[in-house]
């Protein structure tokens, strides 16, 4: 009967060690995985074959997607990458597209009829407005992802750089 009880114990011990181990290595993960999501861009602009920065991030920490998939990142993003994994700094991968400057949505706002499809493709919910009213880019919130842009069935959605100044960024879109 000791020697059930002994066994017992054991067997609860020695389950008790794996499960730590076992979270101590998903916390390890994790934090992998929040050390490569720190250094992505944060557009949710899915260039990179996910719907957003922290499922990529996840597919690196994995070693299912590559360090040269976001274009937003560009050739610094992958050398950090690199950099973070240990790995060799590769060129960026053309297919998922090519690196940009940072630019933001501007909506003409006379030319918008108000559908909400651009509201709807805004990962970041960077537009605001109504049915069949116009709508507006909160710039501050606009990560230049381009999402917005297939679904306007008007075109009146413009990409803009934006410059140092106030006065030179309304200069370009009045």
């Amino acid at each position: 009967m000791t020697g059930i009880i002994l066994l017992t114990l054991l067997a609860a011990a020695t389950g008790a060690l794996l499960g730590y181990a076992a979270s101590w290595f998903e916390a390890d993960a994790d934090s992998l995985v929040n050390r490569i999501d720190a250094i992505l861009p944060q557009t949710q602009c899915a260039q990179c074959g996910y719907p957003g920065c922290r499922p990529y991030a996840e597919a690196i920490a994995n070693s299912q997607a590559g360090i040269d998939q976001c274009p937003p990142g560009g050739a610094d993003g992958v050398a950090a990458l690199a950099n973070l994994l240990g790995r060799d700094v590769i060129p960026l991968n053309p297919h998922y597209g090519e690196e940009k400057p940072v630019a933001l949505a501007f909506i003409r706002e006379p030319e918008c009829i108000g559908c909400t499809l651009c509201i709807k493709a805004c990962p970041v919910d960077a537009i605001v407005g109504a049915a069949k009213l116009m709508h507006t880019v909160i710039a501050d919130h606009c990560t230049g992802c381009e999402l917005c842009l297939p679904p306007c069935p008007v075109d009146c959605i413009d990409l803009i750089v934006p410059q140092n100044t106030i006065s030179h960024y309304h200069g370009q879109i009045s």
